[in-house]
């Protein structure tokens, strides 16, 4: 079982975020799924408004998929129950998807802390059987989701604030975000919703875990008296606006890009954070929702806009 797990560590790794580490990135939480299919760009690309997460696929996924999708109620069961058990949350599953050796559980929180996530659950493929009591997560990964839906709790105001900003620059720009679909299906970015996601990385969040497990049912108010913006380091959080153009012809914009850029720079009241701005054109990869191309303007790492 232990080399069974680590050929699951090789090929369910973490993708690398813009937002945090990398100037190439997801979009979203999701496990690595880079050559997952051979097919060609073109056939790969749809409108990221038609994207619904179908199509999604996983490195040497497609016996096991067929597997899980066989066992969707005991899969569906066996992450609830690791989610209730190890986590202390009640989780929606809407996803299911092969991989090497097992599969990828995508599921949502209920209530707060609102976050999405991932759990991987092991197939023996030689066997057709689940293994529904070895549900894992990849180390760390639900963690940063736990934290960040507390940070959403903790500064709920300040998110408001930046949320606000979000809706004038749909309503004003021909830009758009991931459907309500996807972001359930294929994206596992902690706190967020179909326009922006986030990352923890400061060590002193750990904090917020342990409370949290010792008691999830922990209120906004209880948590902002535990826990506020001169407790962390801006560099520590991040949150990145991930945008497509609207139009299937459209390139990614540079006027829009800069206003959206400059709207940010001059906003208050937001989050103590680092944040980047991505905007891609209308095309997303249907096999690893990724809408990041060479065309996309970024305004990410090293660069961030920073917020004290």
């Amino acid at each position: 079982m232990k080399t069974l797990y680590n050929l699951l560590v090789i090929c369910l790794g973490f993708s690398i975020f813009l937002a945090g580490c990398s100037n190439f990135q997801s979009g979203g939480g999701q496990p690595d799924n880079a050559g997952a299919e051979d097919n060609t760009k073109d056939d790969r690309l749809v409108r990221v408004q038609d994207y619904t997460g179908e199509g999604y696929t996983l490195r040497n996924g497609k016996e096991t998929d067929k597997i899980a999708q066989e066992n969707k109620e005991a899969i569906t069961k066996a992450v609830e129950t690791f989610f209730l058990e190890e986590y202390k949350t009640e989780v929606i599953v809407h996803n299911i998807v092969g991989a090497v050796d097992g599969a990828t559980v995508f599921v949502e929180s209920e209530g707060e802390p609102h976050f999405y996530t991932y759990a991987i659950i092991p197939i023996d493929v030689s066997q057709k059987k689940v293994l529904g009591g070895n549900v894992w997560t990849q180390e760390g990964q639900v963690e940063n989701a736990i934290i960040t839906g507390i940070f959403a709790m903790i500064f709920d105001q300040e998110f408001a604030k930046y949320e606000e900003l979000v809706d004038e620059i749909i309503a004003k720009h021909p830009v758009t975000g991931i459907t309500e679909d996807a972001l359930r299906n294929v994206r596992a970015g902690g706190h967020g919703n179909t326009f922006y996601y986030t990352n923890s990385y400061d060590p002193v969040f750990d904090q917020l875990v342990t409370t949290y497990l010792n008691n999830p049912n922990t209120t906004s108010e209880e948590w902002k008296s535990l826990f506020g913006k001169d407790d962390y380091s801006s560099r520590g959080f991040t949150l990145t606006l991930y945008l497509y153009m609207e139009d299937a012809n459209a390139e990614p914009d540079e006027d829009i890009f800069n206003d959206i850029v400059s709207g940010l720079e001059k906003l208050d009241g937001i989050p103590k954070a680092y944040y980047s701005v991505i905007l891609n054109d209308n095309f997303i990869d249907k096999t690893n929702a990724l809408g990041l191309k060479e065309n996309s303007l970024r305004r990410s790492s090293p660069d961030y806009i920073i917020k004290e």
